[in-house]
């Protein structure tokens, strides 16, 4: 499971430092991520595409969180009864702080 993650968070990290570093210019004397090749970036997937470039690092943004809800829906579902257990606890623990905090404050009226 951890590789997975790894291999999911890793390209999206990559391109979200890339996408910060080259939008602020931020180029450490490396081409790769200066405003340039930002501009250029998004320039040839535009043409590519048919769509303004402007209009593309929304949609990249869109599909990193849709395929993010899928890769933790399905760490969800493997893990479901891990889940259900904590959270039983929870509710468990929960119900019963309340009603010790009620039987304290009901003992001590006058």
């Amino acid at each position: 499971m951890k590789w997975f993650l790894l291999f999911w968070g890793g390209p999206i990290f990559f391109l979200g430092s890339w996408y910060w570093l080259s939008y602020y210019d931020i180029s450490f004397g490396i081409f790769m991520y200066s405003r340039q090749v930002h501009d250029l970036t998004f320039q040839v997937y535009g043409e590519i595409l048919g769509l303004p470039p402007e209009s593309i690092p929304p949609l990249v943004l869109r599909a990193i969180i849709i395929d993010s809800l899928v890769v933790f829906g399905l760490i969800g579902l493997r893990k479901r009864k891990i889940i259900l257990a904590w959270w039983q606890a929870r509710q468990a623990s929960r119900s019963g702080a309340a009603l010790r905090a009620r039987e304290d404050s009901l003992s001590s009226a006058p």
